[in-house]
């Protein structure tokens, strides 16, 4: 069976902004990030559905898109 895609931007009402310190850092909502550690809790028990693996990938692939966004805004800060 193949897993049902999920695109990440579906996921674009769950980001927020928050400030810590002098940066604005891109975090997920408390929803998402349950959602996140529930599924990853599934994946760990061998648990997921299809439909599950598709959300969890594109969570995933936020967070690393975060992740690194939020690096470089913090580097460049740093630098300034």
């Amino acid at each position: 069976m193949d897993a049902i895609l999920t695109k990440p931007s579906s996921f674009v009402h769950e980001i927020q902004i928050e400030k810590i310190g002098g940066w604005n850092l891109f975090k997920f909502s408390d929803a998402l990030q349950l959602r996140m550690e529930e599924l990853l809790e599934k994946k760990k028990a061998d648990q997921l559905a299809i439909e599950e693996i598709g959300e969890l990938d594109a969570i995933a692939e936020l967070d690393r898109i975060f992740t690194h966004i939020n690096a470089i805004m913090t580097a460049q800060s740093i630098n300034q």
